[in-house]
């Protein structure tokens, strides 16, 4: 086996949630998804996107504290918890956005994660991607041992049950899952559901308005298939604390431009900061307005994603 990523199975976006013996309910958590992969000599671990992040979690790369394999390929998602107990994308981005990796054992010790494990493709030199999903689960239960810091996902049979509790919590959402599931590696399908309590999605920052020389909110945008930059809505509120808008306004400095880059013009332009589009945000927002803008965006942290992935659909 060679430490080679793959791009995880995604699920389709729903409205109404599936119902029938086959299907399982998981918590959507707010967090990262992260696979690991162990060839019975080293690990490694990826992000969905094929980025590396193996220094950042060493509470994951300690395999041998929680599985029990000569070599596997674990799917899961690692989430850090904010002030009220519940999962906060802010917080886990505190860690997996660290571009200085001599602090992690800093920002370790600020910021617990916990791996949510919840599917294994490769197990003991043999894929298992063809095994039903409830097969997987179980072998998870047999190669898994829970930690404080490694969880198994827990399924729930009745999801609407589940996305009450959910949405009662402000929680993103849940996934549905059929149990006779084969695991599509590099792809999606209707066998995976997704229903999200609030919308997300990774925008491209173009532009920016200042308070007492601090930036104090983002004009967002995203490309066309023909790569025009559209422009779909201010954000200034959300998880982003004083220390982040000042580092936030250092970071932008070399990127500063003259020319608009949106192909068309936001409201309220007049004293904008004109950037490169180059930094890319996760962005949570009610809906989408007429004309493509987003109602109540609210700014959740930065990702470390392409900005020509961040697409009109």
């Amino acid at each position: 086996m060679e430490l080679t990523p793959l791009f995880p199975f995604e699920p389709t976006s729903t409205e109404a949630i599936p119902v029938g013996p086959q299907w399982i309910g998981q918590v959507k958590w707010d967090g990262v998804r992260i696979l690991t992969y162990y060839d019975g000599h080293e690990v490694k671990l990826f992000n969905r996107k094929l980025n590396e992040r193996t220094f950042h979690y060493p509470e994951v790369t300690d395999l041998h504290s929680y599985c029990r394999a000569d070599s596997v390929i674990l799917d899961g998602e690692i989430i850090a918890l904010g002030s009220d107990g519940k999962p906060s994308f802010y917080e886990v981005m505190r860690r997996d956005g660290l571009r200085r990796l001599e602090k992690v054992p800093q920002v370790q010790k600020l910021v617990p994660v916990t791996y949510m494990v919840f599917d294994v493709l490769y197990w003991n030199h043999e894929w298992v991607t063809s095994y039903p999903l409830s097969e997987r689960q179980q072998l998870l239960g047999k190669i898994i041992t829970p930690t404080p810091h490694v969880q198994l996902v827990e399924n729930f049979p009745d999801g609407d049950a589940l996305y009450r509790v959910v949405e009662a919590q402000g929680m993103e959402g849940i996934i549905m899952k059929d149990a006779s599931s084969s695991y599509l590696i590099n792809g999606k399908d209707q066998r995976w559901r997704k229903k999200k309590y609030y919308r997300d999605l990774i925008a491209v920052v173009g532009g920016v308005t200042l308070r007492d020389h601090i930036v104090n909110s983002l004009l967002l945008g995203l490309f066309d298939q023909q790569g025009s930059f559209w422009y779909i809505g201010h954000a200034g509120t959300g998880k982003l604390t004083h220390t982040d808008w000042r580092a936030f306004t250092e970071r932008i400095q070399p990127l500063v431009q003259q020319k608009m880059s949106f192909v068309n013009k936001p409201p309220r332009a007049a004293n904008t900061l004109w950037i490169q589009p180059e930094i890319t945000v996760k962005i949570k927002f009610a809906e989408w307005k007429e004309g493509h803008s987003l109602r109540q965006p609210s700014i959740q942290g930065f990702v470390d994603i392409p900005p020509h992935q961040c697409v009109l659909e």
